[in-house]
C-alpha cells in the first residue's frame, strides 16, 4: 500500500499549537543548516580532516522524522548523517569535537564525520557504505523486539542505495518477523555522480509492496508533512507493523564538499532555491502569523550555538596516538622467540 500525504489547509486561527510545533522544527533544521555551513567553512580551511558529506536541503526529513521519536528509539545513518545526529540529540560541542578530530569528541576524535556516534542518545552511528546502516537497524530493532522494549530503530538510507542486495534482505526479514523498523528513504534523485534513475530500474513503493511493507511517500522538504508522516507510522511500527517512508527532497551540494557538479544541469542548480526547506517553513510561518523578528531572533540564538559548539572544538586536546594505537593492538607480553 502506497500512500502519498500533503499539509492541510486548516484556518490560521487553529493553528497556534501547530505554529509553535513548526517553529521549533524550523529552529532544529536551522541548527543543522548553520551547523553545515560552518563545517563546508571549516574543511576548505583545512580544519576538518577527511572527507564530508553534507545534507544541505535535505534537513526536513532529518527534524522532521525525529521529532517523532522517543530518547531511547535509535537511529542507523548513512554518509550523509550530520543532520540526523544533531537532530536526535548529539551535543553539539561534542559534535564538533569529533569531526575536528579531537580526543574529547564523541568518539574521542577517531570516528569523525562519517562514523560519528553516540549511543546514548541512540544514535548507532553513521556509516561511509551505502546501505550498511540498514542492517545494523535490524539488529537494533530486534534487540529491542526480543527485550520487550517499546521502543522502534529507524534506517536512513538514500535512493542510491536501492540497488544494494542488503536492502532486499533488511526489507525481507522485518516484513517477516514484524521487526519495530521504519526504513527512511531519503529521495534526492542523486546516487553520487548519475541520477538514480539511470541505476534503478523499479520505485521504491513497489518494493515496499514486494515484501508486504506499507509505504508512504511525503514531500521531504515540507518538514510539517515530515513529521505527521512520521509520527503516525511509529505509531504503527510500536504495534508491530514494519514500514517505508520515502521523502522526495533535495541534494543542494555535490556528492561530497569539493565536488563542482559539472555533470549536473545548470537549470537545475539555479532553482534550488525555490525548494529549500528552510525558505518554505519560513514562509509557512510568516502565514501563521509568526512575526519576522522571532525568527530572526530564533536564528540568532542558533547562530549563538554553532559558534560556541566551534570555539570549544577548537580548544580541544589532539588524540593521543599511543592510546588510539592500544584500542587496536594488544601488547604480548613474555618470550615467544
Amino acid at each position: 500500500m502506497t500512500v502519498k500525504t500533503r499539509s492541510s489547509g486548516q484556518p490560521r486561527a487553529q493553528r497556534a499549537p501547530e505554529a509553535a510545533r513548526l517553529l521549533q522544527l524550523y529552529s532544529q533544521m536551522l541548527l543543522i543548516r548553520r551547523s553545515e555551513e560552518r563545517l563546508s567553512t571549516m574543511f576548505a580551511d583545512g580544519e576538518v580532516p577527511g572527507f564530508i558529506h553534507l545534507s544541505i536541503g535535505q534537513e526536513a526529513v532529518s527534524a522532521g522524522v525525529m521529532s517523532a521519536l522517543n530518547a531511547e528509539d535509535t537511529i542507523a545513518s548513512t554518509h550523509r548523517g550530520h543532520g540526523h545526529a544533531i537532530a536526535k540529540g548529539l551535543p553539539l560541542e561534542g559534535f564538533f569535537l569529533e569531526l575536528l578530530a579531537r580526543d574529547e569528541g564523541l568518539c574521542r576524535g577517531r570516528g569523525g564525520s562519517m562514523h560519528v556516534a553516540d549511543m546514548s542518545v541512540g544514535m548507532l552511528g553513521a556509516n561511509g557504505i551505502v546501505g550498511a546502516g540498514l542492517p545494523i537497524a535490524l539488529g537494533s530493532a530486534m534487540a529491542h523486539q526480543l527485550l520487550g522494549r517499546k521502543a522502534v530503530a529507524v534506517a536512513f538510507f538514500g535512493d542510491g542505495a536501492l540497488g544494494e542486495g542488503v536492502v532486499h534482505e533488511c526489507f525481507n526479514l522485518a516484513s517477516l518477523w514484524k521487526l519495530p523498523l521504519l526504513f527512511v528513504c531519503e529521495n534526492n534523485g542523486w546516487s553520487e555522480f548519475l541520477p538514480s534513475s539511470k541505476q534503478i530500474a523499479f520505485k521504491l513503493g513497489e518494493l515496499a509492496a514486494a515484501f508486504q511493507l506499507p509505504h508512504v511517500a511525503v514531500d521531504g522538504n515540507d518538514v510539517a508533512a515530515v513529521a505527521d508522516a512520521a509520527e503516525k507510522m511509529v505509531r504503527g511500527i510500536r504495534a508491530g507493523e514494519p514500514a517505508v517512508l520515502e521523502c522526495v527532497t533535495t541534494r543542494v551540494r555535490g556528492h561530497f564538499e569539493g565536488d563542482a557538479q559539472k555533470y549536473r544541469n545548470p537549470d537545475e542548480v539555479a532553482k534550488l532555491a525555490e525548494r529549500d526547506p528552510l525558505r518554505l517553513t519560513a514562509m509557512q510561518l510568516q502565514n501563521m502569523g509568526v512575526a519576522e523578528a522571532e525568527l530572526a531572533s530564533t536564528a540568532e540564538s542558533v547562530e549563538q550555538r554553532v559558534e560556541a559548539a566551534v570555539a570549544a572544538a577548537r580548544r580541544g586536546r589532539d588524540p593521543d596516538f599511543e592510546a588510539a594505537r592500544a584500542d587496536v593492538y594488544s601488547r604480548v607480553e613474555g618470550n615467544h622467540g
